[in-house]
């Protein structure tokens, strides 16, 4: 596969100075697990009390990876952690030696920190169905533990990335009590995004104090309105994973109740979220869909879907073609309760269709106008009930066509 050399239109100017967050330290190497030239395996190291959430890919052929993270994850401990991450190879649908891999990385890692096992997490993305050639890893462990640094995150961030066009990064402070609490967040994810849990790989941090089941519950729900509400080609990954890290440094306690921590940390997954779909794989626009009117919660999110990973819908958007008809397309499509002449279809502020037909006072070089933004939305109402969703999503052009047909080439 070759090197994607061009940055995402929708990037970011710069990777965010992100906070140091005490009791966690990173480091980044060069394996050759398949890239050449370029830092492909990331090292966390996390002091003793830290506590340990994650949410994953409910993939029937999920890789031996987040099994074993799904075997972990639930465990309380004192114990420190680690999370080991490689890029470039999935290990995922490679048999027994998947297995053995994971049972091979998480030892080393073990034995080279001076942690439990059970507290060791791996995570491993890019090519399907080649064993991992994880003696390239635990050949790099000691010069990981070397290189371990507080202000390392960006390197890691760096290491995760497969066909990912930048690094992505999120940060907030938030102060409880008067008192300063830290978060922050990488994550790595361009194509098979459509998460049925989180989405590809995505790593959070923070300094406050909270227990597991307090931390989990707040990860889980935050998930299914920022990871698990975005698409990029409707494909879920057999990797998907999502650990989160709460080292209790800075001593300051937090519940599940606790708002401001939970509007910060809510606020870091979406910013994480939409940076995965901003670098979409050949994208040019970036998407967010908001349906009202909905009869269910459940209906609201089948329509979202249906209207986010529609071929026609995205091309058309790549096209800047304002065709409204691949909307109410999408919408009788999803299986969910609609009635055409209830429902009401926007690009932005501007009403395109209502009562069955367009409204009379559309005009379509507006609409066409409006498609030439990078930022787009559709609003839907369906005039049904009270229920509402959002997803967000990206254009289809023959750029991802060009990355997915040569990516083992």
């Amino acid at each position: 596969m070759a090197e994607i050399t061009t940055v995402s239109p929708l990037a970011p100017e710069h990777f965010p100075e992100l906070p140091l967050i005490e009791g966690v330290k990173f480091a980044a190497v060069e394996a050759g697990i398949k890239y050449a030239g370029r830092k492909d395996v990331m090292l966390a190291e996390l002091v003793p009390g830290t506590t340990m959430a994650g949410v994953f890919t409910k993939s029937a052929t999920r890789s031996a990876a987040v099994l074993d993270c799904q075997d972990k994850i639930g465990q309380d401990s004192d114990a420190g952690a680690a999370i080991l991450v490689n890029a470039g190879n999935a290990n995922a649908f490679t048999g027994k030696n998947g297995v053995s891999s994971v049972k091979a990385v998480t030892e080393a890692v073990s034995a080279c920190v001076g942690l439990p096992e059970a507290r060791v997490f791996t995570s491993s993305t890019g090519v399907i169905g080649e064993p991992l050639p994880h003696d390239r890893i635990t050949g790099k462990l000691e010069e990981l533990k070397g290189k371990l640094s507080a202000n390392a995150i960006g390197d890691a961030a760096e290491a995760i990335r497969t066909t990912d066009t930048f690094a992505k990064g999120a940060m907030r402070s938030v102060s409880i009590g008067g008192q300063t609490v830290k978060i922050a967040g990488i994550a790595k994810g361009s194509g098979m995004i459509a998460p049925d849990m989180a989405t590809m790989l995505v790593y959070i941090f923070t300094d406050a104090k909270i227990a597991r089941a307090d931390l989990q519950e707040l990860v889980s729900s935050l998930n299914e309105v920022t990871f698990n509400a975005i698409t990029v080609d409707s494909d879920t990954s057999t990797s998907d994973t999502l650990l989160m890290a709460a080292t209790g440094a800075s001593g300051v306690a937090v519940d599940r109740d606790e708002t401001a921590f939970k509007g910060a940390l809510h606020e870091v997954m979406r910013e994480l979220a939409h940076l995965v779909v901003r670098d979409g794989e050949g994208a040019t626009k970036f998407v967010e869909i908001n349906i009202s009117g909905a009869a269910s919660a459940e209906d609201a999110r089948a329509h979202a879907m249906a209207i986010a990973n529609s071929p026609l819908v995205k091309t058309a958007i790549a096209g800047e073609d304002p065709n409204w008809g691949r909307i109410v397309m999408a919408i009788g499509k999803s299986g969910a309760r609609a009635d055409r002449d209830l429902l009401s279809i926007r690009f932005g502020d501007t009403l395109v269709a209502e009562n069955g037909w367009v409204a009379p006072s559309y005009k379509e070089e507006d609409g066409a106008t409006y498609m030439q933004g990078q930022e787009i939305a559709i609003n839907v109402d369906l005039g049904l009930g009270t229920a509402t969703d959002t997803v967000w999503t990206c254009d289809l052009t023959h750029g991802y066509i060009t990355i997915n047909a040569d990516y083992r080439s």
